[in-house]
Formats: C-alpha cells, structure tokens, sequence
C-alpha cells in the first residue's frame, strides 16, 4: 500500500488547466523575444524611413516608382519599408567617404569653425559630437575583462567592467602610486549608466566569463548566469 510519503508514489497528474497555463506561458517565453526584436526593428526602419523619405522627391518616392512599374492606381497606397534605411546607409556612407579627403575635411574644419562663434550652438554641437565619437567612431575600443569589485562596502561583490590601466594624474596622486584599474560599475536592468571608480588592482578580481555575459548577468538582475547549469565550473570552461 502506497503512502504519500513513499518515494516510489508517482506525481500527481496535473489537470488541464494547469497544463495549458504551463503550456501557455511555454509559449510566451518562445514568443517574447522574437515578437519585440521584429517590432522593435520594423519601429526604428519605420522611424528612419519617416524622417528620410519627406526629403526624397516626389517623383522618386518608393511607391511611386513601384506604382509606376506596376502599373498601379495612383490612389492606392503602399508601404514600402526600409528604402528611407538603404538611402540613409547610402547617404552617410558618401558623407564618411568625402569626410575622409582634403577638400571633405577642410570643409568640416570650416564648417565647425562657423559653429564655434555661435554660443548656443557651439554648446550643443560640441557635446553631440563627443557623444557620438564615443559610441560610433571609437567603436573599436570595449571593455577588456569582467570582474567583481567590493562595492559600496566591504563584503559586498558588484561585478563591474574593466576599462583601462588608470593613468595620468589620478594614477601618480592615488593609492601612493600604486598600479590602479579603471573599472566600470553598471547598474541594474540598465547597465549603458553606472558609476566610474579607480580601483587599486590588487582589489580586482578578474572573470573568466566574457563581457558580453556579464551583461546578460547585470540585465537580468541575475536571473541569467553563463554557468548556471554547473555553478562550480567557470564561465570560460567548457
């Protein structure tokens, strides 16, 4: 006679409305991801092609071409997406290739000269353009490593990401000339803001596991761990 403290008793047996809400959000988790990134895509070449498309011609508009090939009525409306991407990739891609000879780069100096004798302008001009040669134009350089820092007190483990060797003054004034590393501290679930600290380096520790997972780590608010099928082996371990 089985009891229900036997360990040989089978699970009980779901009913149906337990299953199809299991199978349900089975789903979701399926469905989630790929739903948003298509919406988020078709958003942002939506948003492109309503801020590129205005400035095309009338007669060349992407639906009045195919209108003409096809043969259409005028009156029928079609959406043509991502032409206004293809013109802005074209465009920017012409400006970057004339910006690159003498005569591009001596109009740029003239231009931005302009710019500079302009006082509001030159504010605003000036902090756009150093954003944007942060994310685009040093695009090269990324964190080196992740690792874990004690933050904001001993005791207490934050990962962080590893930038560079701490140099010039802050590396000859701080920590009696020690060895330092410049460590970026993101936050939780977005880690594009957080705090940069210097470090002394033998405070770091360095992570097997790749930036790109730490990130995944800090997102998920630790939800999604690289290793999390075997805590006990390192991210980098196969």
């Amino acid at each position: 006679m089985n009891t229900p403290f036997d360990p040989d008793m089978p699970p009980p047996r779901r009913g149906i409305l337990a299953r199809m809400r299991s199978n349900f959000l089975t789903g979701l988790v399926v469905i989630a991801p790929v739903g948003l990134t298509i919406w988020l895509i078709w958003s942002v070449v939506g948003w492109i092609d309503g801020f590129v498309l205005p400035l095309v011609p009338n007669s060349y508009q992407p639906d009045r071409v195919l209108q003409d090939l096809l043969g259409l009525d005028p009156s029928v409306q079609i959406d043509v997406r991502g032409i206004g991407v293809v013109i802005f990739l074209l465009f920017t891609m012409i400006v970057g290739w004339m910006a690159k000879g003498l005569i591009g780069r001596s109009l740029i100096s003239f231009a931005e000269g302009l710019v500079e004798r302009t006082p509001v302008v030159r504010s605003i001009y000036s902090g756009i353009k150093q954003i944007s040669e942060t994310v685009f134009a040093q695009s090269e350089r990324s964190f080196e490593k992740a690792c874990l820092i004690e933050y904001p007190r001993k005791g207490i483990w934050a990962i962080g990401f590893i930038s560079t060797n701490t140099k010039g003054e802050i590396a000859v004034r701080a920590n009696d000339g020690q060895p330092m590393l410049s460590i970026f501290l993101p936050t939780t679930p977005n880690p594009t803001s957080g705090f940069l600290l210097f470090v002394p380096e033998t405070d770091v520790i360095k992570l097997d596991m790749t930036v790109e997972e730490a990130a995944k780590l800090v997102i998920s608010a630790g939800l999604v761990y690289p290793n999390g099928k075997d805590e006990q082996r390192p991210a980098g371990q196969a």
